[in-house]
């Protein structure tokens, strides 16, 4: 991420927009004219096939650009960036933006961070094809909580907006698998749910079962 001040320069180079929950905020196919800077709220990335299928590619909170990637190669957008929760953002003009890159030597910064996010791909991947079910879950769950910044709250982590069918999408598996794991995490008393709630009950537990292989 970009340091505070980095941050809130870059934010005052652009229009604060609010986006209702489920809009689509960038489309895929559209020209990167612009990108965003993710204030508040959580996006999903998904990328839509031919066939109509959606493939989910991550998960996006605040302190995130959205689109940068068509704004650098003069692209356009590979997927749709939608938003989960009502989401706030700075919308930066692509060539406004360039500059600001350009004059604040950020560059390499960027470039670190299109490749942590490959790194996370490619572990996300990993994970797909060696860890239970119920593993991927809390550690999605947890990835989730870190984003909506709320780790450091000393009570329980409450996540919004998200249906069943992206959790499962998320990590790689049904609609009713999901609602077996999330069924195993209330029987122990790690989580509660309700219609598009998830609320982590215990985030030490969690990671203990996060951690297992």
């Amino acid at each position: 991420m970009l340091s505070d001040e980095v941050w809130r320069d870059l934010r005052s180079q652009g229009v604060t927009r609010m986006f209702p929950e489920r809009s689509v905020m960038l489309r895929q196919g559209s020209p990167g004219t612009h990108l965003l800077a993710l204030t508040s709220g959580l996006a999903k990335v998904v990328c839509r096939e031919p066939s109509g299928a959606k493939t989910w590619l991550a998960f996006r909170g605040p302190g995130d650009l959205l689109g940068e990637v068509s704004v650098f190669n003069g692209t356009s957008r590979t997927a749709d960036v939608v938003a989960l929760t009502p989401c706030v953002a700075v919308v930066l003009d692509a060539e406004r933006f360039v500059r600001f890159v350009e004059e604040r030597g950020l560059v390499i910064h960027l470039m670190r961070q299109a490749l942590a996010r490959m790194r996370e791909s490619d572990l996300h991947r990993g994970e797909l094809q060696t860890l239970p079910l119920v593993v991927r879950l809390a550690r999605t769950l947890l990835r989730l909580a870190v984003l909506t910044d709320q780790m450091a709250q000393s009570n329980a982590v409450r996540l919004t907006g998200l249906n069943q069918e992206e959790v499962a999408q998320a990590i790689g598996v049904t609609r009713n698998a999901v609602i077996s794991g999330l069924r195993q995490l209330r029987a122990v008393g790690l989580v509660e749910t309700a219609r598009r709630v998830i609320v982590i009950r215990d985030v030490e537990a969690l990671r203990r079962w996060a951690a297992a292989d």
